[in-house]
């Protein structure tokens, strides 16, 4: 039973989150390349504002910052369950190669198969899950102990291994590709935004909608994957059948999610620990404050990045990297 005191200090972090991200779409809908005053944002969204208005705000800017916060989400949720299933603190989509996967994937298609037509917007997602499965199987199999189970370290390790060789083929994919798809693939795997339209903000929401309450149900097995193997089976549960279905789920959230960000990493890593520091491990209690934390830092990190340098400002990942591969630092060093 969670005591009724940390279940207030949840919900009142929640209600905080929630206006930390209502505050930043507010000051991201203002700022830009063409900036658009305040006392006009409210008119443009009831349909009372010019045409220049409504077309910056409702096809630049929110599309931009409805995607990113669903991305940020998405990473943050993945991370969560890695970190639990894996007893891994470091465990991230992006550090152990699950994003490569689904990058490789992404641009085999985009490389060698026609991309035209609206279907292509909605088969990115499944597109990159496929690539991202097939990595995770290969982790999972390289990782994994029949007497121990998953082994962290190794883990880390692996995934690390994997990352490099996949931007290894990802290089030799794009060495003969023509400029103009070499240039989107640069711009994917500096984790650039570049999904910044309705259809994509469809295609990546289902997702969403089917995954959150999945694993927000699992909260309870989740929290027994995270004792150590004799534990949970003296518990009861089939450890290797919840394993692979909720890890499944972390890759789908993943893959769904760099399929229209970008490869970004750290997001996954550092949102669901500062969710544990702030209402602690259990899966109940952190994983939605996690997956607030993500979608603003992502929005946030993507806010500071397209108005630094004009014109077309830093890709949100360079700006994430910058505050997450400092903090990945001081978690191998101490564990």
């Amino acid at each position: 039973m969670i005591h009724p005191s940390l279940l207030r200090k949840q919900r009142m972090i929640l209600i905080l989150l929630i206006v930390l991200i209502i505050i930043t779409i507010i000051i991201g809908m203002g700022i830009g390349g063409t900036s658009l005053s305040y006392d006009r944002l409210l008119p443009a969204l009831l349909g009372n504002g010019t045409f220049k208005e409504e077309f910056v705000l409702f096809s630049i800017r929110l599309p931009q910052i409805i995607i990113t916060l669903l991305g940020g989400m998405a990473l943050a949720l993945s991370g969560s369950i890695l970190q639990t299933v894996t007893r891994n603190d470091l465990a991230d989509p992006g550090i152990i190669g699950i994003n490569s996967g689904a990058g490789v994937a992404i641009a085999i298609f985009f490389l060698f198969f026609p991309t035209e037509g609206g279907s292509f917007v909605y088969a990115l997602p499944l597109v990159a899950f496929l690539g991202a499965f097939i990595t995770a199987i290969f982790i999972y199999l390289f990782s994994y102990n029949r007497r121990t189970g998953i082994q962290p370290v190794k883990l880390v390790l692996t995934g690390v291994g994997f990352s490099m060789a996949l931007s290894g083929i990802m290089v030799v994919l794009i060495s003969s590709a023509e400029r103009e798809k070499v240039d989107f693939i640069a711009k994917w795997l500096a984790g650039n935004i570049w999904g910044t339209d309705w259809p994509f903000i469809i295609a990546l929401l289902p997702w969403l909608i089917i995954l959150i309450p999945f694993v927000l149900y699992k909260a309870n097995r989740l929290n027994i994957l995270g004792l150590n193997e004799p534990v949970a089976i003296g518990l009861g549960i089939s450890i290797e059948k919840e394993r692979i279905v909720v890890l499944l789920a972390a890759v789908a959230l993943a893959a769904s999610a760099v399929s229209v960000t970008g490869g970004i990493a750290f997001v996954g890593l550092i949102a669901p620990h500062i969710a544990k520091a702030l209402v602690g491990s259990r899966n109940q209690l952190f994983i939605p404050v996690a997956i607030l934390i993500g979608g603003w830092f992502l929005l946030v990190a993507d806010t500071i990045g397209r108005n630094l340098i004009e014109p077309n400002g830093i890709p949100a990942g360079i700006i994430v990297a910058l505050i997450g591969a400092p903090y990945f630092m001081y978690l191998l060093l101490r564990k």
